[in-house]
């Protein structure tokens, strides 16, 4: 053998170990990034999969809609928080996460600072958490380019909850 076929030889020696040790590691992690989920109707979080939290917080969703078409704004806004935290949840179910509190204005708050979570998601929290915040008896100028903002920034949130629940299927 030459020096060039000995060099070519041990750097693919070289390669093939490097991917073996990779794809080992790889698997691994996946390993212990897969959460079972079980069900327990005594737990808040558990009493639904993450695929059930997605499909309650798609209704919630709905039902803010449908309250935004009536020019109800405040039940709306309500009905958006909850459905955000929702889909959220779902998220928690596969990927628990302390810091993001239990409620879901909690969960919203904390995901509005996490910079673990891409900004697009932060920020549909933080758009989220400003609807309507005022007190009840102060009107709130509103529009329907406003409410579609919020109805968007859940619809950013679920997208985010369902692409976690994905790659841990």
């Amino acid at each position: 053998m030459t020096d060039n076929a000995t060099d070519n030889a041990t750097d693919n020696a070289i390669d093939n170990a490097i991917d073996s040790v990779a794809d080992n590691v790889t698997d691994e992690v996946s390993k212990q990034m897969a959460v079972t989920f079980e069900r327990d109707p005594n737990d808040w979080l558990r009493k639904y999969s993450p695929r059930e939290w997605l499909s309650v917080s798609l209704r919630e969703l709905a039902q803010a809609e449908a309250a935004y078409a009536g020019n109800r704004a405040r039940t709306a806004t309500t009905a958006c928080k909850r459905a955000a935290g929702m889909a959220l949840n779902a998220a928690l179910v596969l990927e628990p996460k302390v810091a993001w509190g239990r409620t879901y204005i909690e969960h919203l708050a904390a995901v509005a600072h996490d910079q673990a979570v891409p900004a697009e998601v932060r920020s549909a929290c933080r758009l989220i958490l400003e609807a309507d915040s005022a007190a009840p008896s102060i009107v709130l100028l509103r529009t329907r380019a406003k409410d579609h903002r919020i109805v968007e920034a859940v619809r950013d949130i679920q997208a985010h909850a369902y692409a976690i629940m994905v790659r841990h299927e």
